[in-house]
């Protein structure tokens, strides 16, 4: 009884959303005239859409990006800095103070960095002989400019959970390497790495998530351009639902991907299991 309140609330604002999007992947509607049952027939046109595929390969170039760019830079980071002992909580609010930026704020300040013609990057690049390089302007630099802005949005938590981390690691087994002659890149790859490889595991997975819902960036920084080239599948969405008034193909869309991000989890509950049974 303690609880029902509780699981009232949690269910009218978090699962009967999950429901009715469900309900209306079946139905064509604009949610201002009468739905009408079509089953399958969204899912159908959303598979003959040749922007679904662009929209998904951007998402997986984004991903793969962030995994390669965004990802060993918080762990790397945060292995310096915890050999830091003067001013390591300035180093901290530093390193957090991206996260607790707007996003909109942030991503409007880069715009300006990403500026082709007197753009801060360009004008330093330019004291280097460099460029000057078109930025979210081209195709082929677009995504590595979002992914690049939303690294440092978003790498401040990750270095203070891996901060926490390396912190846990026994002190005894570290001291124990360094007598034994091991160098500070030994005792980083063959102790502390193992004894974060937990952290690692939830971290990637938060990312992999996280990575694969990318909205703000390419709404705010392109639009999706240029040429759809940071075109993402919630970007898609977002376009079906408020710009083509296809409210059935946008929750069709919204069901697919997260069935994929629910087989993410699971991979990674399965995953979790066996590095526990070891």
């Amino acid at each position: 009884m303690f609880l029902l309140p509780a699981l009232l609330v949690f269910g009218v604002f978090s699962w009967w959303p999950i429901v009715r999007g469900l309900l209306i992947s079946f139905q064509r509607t604009n949610l201002v005239d009468p739905a009408v049952w079509v089953g399958l027939e969204n899912f159908g046109t959303l598979f003959q859409d040749p922007l679904l595929t662009r929209a998904v390969v951007n998402t997986l170039l984004f991903v793969g990006l962030a995994l390669v760019i965004g990802f060993p830079a918080p762990l790397l980071l945060a292995t310096v800095m915890s050999t830091v002992r003067k001013g390591a909580g300035v180093y901290r609010f530093l390193v957090y103070l991206p996260v607790v930026v707007p996003p909109v704020v942030a991503i409007l300040l880069w715009k300006w960095f990403y500026d082709p013609g007197h753009g801060l990057f360009n004008e330093l690049l330019k004291g280097v002989g460099l460029g000057p390089f078109p930025w979210l302007d081209s195709p082929d630099t677009a995504m590595v400019s979002l992914v690049l802005q939303s690294t440092w949005a978003g790498m401040g938590g990750a270095v203070l959970i891996y901060l926490a981390a390396i912190a846990g690691v026994p002190t005894e087994l570290l001291e124990a390497a360094q007598m034994d002659g091991a160098s500070i890149w030994t005792r980083f790859w063959r102790i502390t790495l193992p004894q974060l490889r937990p952290v690692i595991g939830l971290l990637l997975l938060m990312q992999l998530i996280g990575t694969m819902q990318v909205f703000t960036e390419p709404y705010v920084f392109t639009g999706g351009g240029p040429e759809n080239s940071t075109l993402t599948v919630l970007l898609l969405i977002f376009r079906y639902a408020f710009q083509d008034g296809d409210y059935g193909k946008a929750a069709a869309l919204s069901f697919l991907l997260a069935i994929v991000l629910a087989l993410l989890s699971a991979v990674y509950l399965r995953a979790t299991r066996s590095w526990s049974a070891s």
